[in-house]
């Protein structure tokens, strides 16, 4: 019976060796060669020409091929045809047709990044994480992302509908949009009880808004004790634009790096005390919508300590794409992730996003209601009416003065009424008075 047991697990170990030896001949096949490659992707098209049922051009079927094999790669790899390569290159002078949403994918599903401030998508009510199911009465479920913003855009004035699904909405949401031209004022610049600066981006597409900044900054650097940047819903844009503001913020350090494949598309961007506007104390607005470009200002002014960020998890796009020219006359082109972004500290923005140092749900501030049952001095019965009436009369002259004032400046001033109806904002603002009474 010992002998048997023995031979058994000898049998058995010795299958098993020999198992692992054919496990690593089949791991060890060669690997195609370039050309046997590039000869099965010849078949193919020539297949796919010769024998499909409908018949496509030749570019066609080369310019699908190219077109799903960047849809395969990752979200923001896509193919730009003459019409997309166009328009592209319009948005980036801050005017352009469409319904002023940005979207990406994400596991898949089209999800809208960020509706643009003041836009078709914006006043119809599309939110930061939407996620697209239907556009007009076609399913976008396994639709590219070139196809859903080819569909997407048209001419200005033409309606289209979106069907979303949205957190928290116990079905499907169909919005109607109206098509138009897309006017991008990036920066708005207000101020909160005279002593606060809040600058507001809304995205980093054009080339004007470190400049924007810059100027607003200066316009009201006496009076700016503290400054709010609010990046909520900013999709991003250029990394120039981002770089550029941080700078205006930070003397010295290294805002953002981004390293790749090729030894030539890595490079380190550091700070320069020349382009240094203001030293005081900063917190910075960030949501789910807050994306690239903004994820690069808010993680770079968090790692240099020299921001607080206040409200939710940013979307987490951290790559570097770039525009390569694919025909002789420069009018089409891929838009190809070559790098990823990394922060100050070393980490990296890719699927992780920015967390916020404060972390803060958006909705309106809840605050304590008047209650009949409170008993003031001036419920007390032997109170001097006379008096009191005296101080009303004063307090309702200075009132009416005042909000003759705020009728004239209601473009440059966020009123109490603004602030109670956004948490964020309050949370930022009590933060930036507490630093302001420490630095006094």
């Amino acid at each position: 019976m010992k002998k048997f047991l023995i031979l058994t697990f000898s049998l058995l170990l010795t299958s098993s060796l020999f198992a692992e030896n054919v496990k690593e001949k089949k791991v060890e096949e060669p690997e195609p060669t370039r050309l046997e490659s590039y000869t099965k992707l010849q078949k193919v098209i020539a297949a796919v020409e010769l024998l499909y049922v409908d018949d496509i051009k030749l570019n066609k079927i080369v310019e699908k091929t190219i077109s799903g094999l960047l849809h395969e790669l990752d979200a923001h790899s896509s193919m730009l045809n003459k019409e997309s390569y166009k328009e592209m290159q319009v948005e980036t002078k801050g005017e352009f047709g469409g319904l002023g949403i940005v979207i990406g994918q994400r596991e898949g599903a089209l999800t809208i990044i960020s509706p643009i401030d003041d836009t078709p998508a914006y006043k119809a009510g599309v939110k930061a994480g939407d996620i697209i199911i239907k556009i007009n009465e076609e399913a976008s479920i396994n639709m590219s992302l070139s196809d859903a913003i080819e569909i997407m855009r048209g001419k200005a004035g033409t309606p289209i509908s979106i069907t979303v699904v949205r957190k928290g909405e116990m079905k499907p949401l169909k919005i109607d949009i109206i098509r138009d031209i897309i006017k991008i004022q990036s920066v708005y610049a207000k101020t909160i009880n005279d002593e606060i600066l809040y600058l507001r981006v809304s995205s980093f597409m054009d080339m004007k808004v470190a400049s924007e900044l810059r100027k607003n900054i200066k316009k009201y650097k006496k009076q700016t004790k503290a400054i709010i940047l609010d990046l909520r819903n900013n999709p991003g844009g250029q990394l120039g634009q981002a770089i550029d503001t941080v700078n205006l913020f930070v003397d010295k350090g290294v805002i953002v790096s981004q390293r790749g494949k090729d030894e030539r598309d890595n490079e380190e961007f550091d700070a320069t005390s020349s382009s240094t506007v203001t030293d005081v104390p900063m917190v910075v607005l960030v949501n789910g919508g807050s994306a690239s470009a903004s994820e690069i200002v808010s993680g770079g002014l968090q790692d240099l300590k020299r921001a607080i960020i206040v409200g939710e998890t940013t979307f987490g796009k951290g790559s570097v794409q770039r525009i390569i020219p694919i025909n002789e006359d420069g009018t089409e082109a891929i838009k190809l992730t070559i790098a990823k972004y990394y922060l100050p500290s070393g980490r990296t923005i890719q699927a992780k996003g920015i967390v916020p140092d404060i972390q803060v749900f958006p909705g309106k501030v809840i605050a304590e209601e008047e209650s009949s049952f409170k008993l003031k001095e001036s419920n007390m019965r032997k109170h001097l009416k006379g008096e009191l009436e005296k101080v009303s009369d004063k307090k309702k002259e200075v009132e009416d003065k005042k909000e003759k004032e705020i009728e004239k400046e209601d473009k440059k001033i966020i009123t109490n009424e603004m602030i109670m109806l956004d948490n964020q904002l309050k949370n930022g603002i009590d933060i930036l008075k507490s630093l302001i009474i420490m630095n006094k």
